[in-house]
């Protein structure tokens, strides 16, 4: 059993309970434990991780929240620094999965956190475990 950490950017509530549920229902199904914790945005996620991990209490990370698309260029910067900030750490060896979604409207996102549709949340916590797997088997 391992100990997972989901880093959630509580912005869209009702987005990321679906996603949450998601997480933890694919987490429990293979037998492990999940926590929660709150940022303020998806910008934080990055940060929380690193923290969280220099804590040497999780084996692995999901991290949630939305951004949807506005009417200004902060889109951008929000959803490529957060995918940015989340990818180095993965590439530092954390097992990460990515559940960040970045898309156009409130319609799009529903559809992806619904755990009933597209389970995003459900599939960041399939690739956090799968990473894990593959550090593991290589040692890290």
């Amino acid at each position: 059993m391992a100990r997972f950490l989901i880093v959630e950017a509580r912005f869209y509530d009702h987005l990321n309970d679906m996603l949450i549920a998601g997480a933890r229902a694919a987490l429990k199904a293979a037998g492990h434990k999940a926590d929660v914790i709150t940022v303020p945005g998806a910008l934080e996620i990055p940060g929380a991780l690193a923290l969280a991990d220099e804590s040497e209490q999780y084996d692995g990370y999901v991290a949630i929240g939305a951004v949807i698309r506005g009417e200004t260029y902060h889109f951008e910067i929000v959803a490529g620094e957060s995918a940015r900030g989340i990818m180095a750490l993965t590439m530092d060896g954390l097992a990460i999965g990515n559940g960040v979604l970045t898309v156009e409207n409130e319609a799009q996102a529903i559809v992806r956190a619904d755990p009933n549709q597209k389970d995003k949340g459900g599939e960041a916590a399939k690739a956090a475990m799968a990473l894990l797997e593959l550090r593991e088997r290589f040692g890290g």
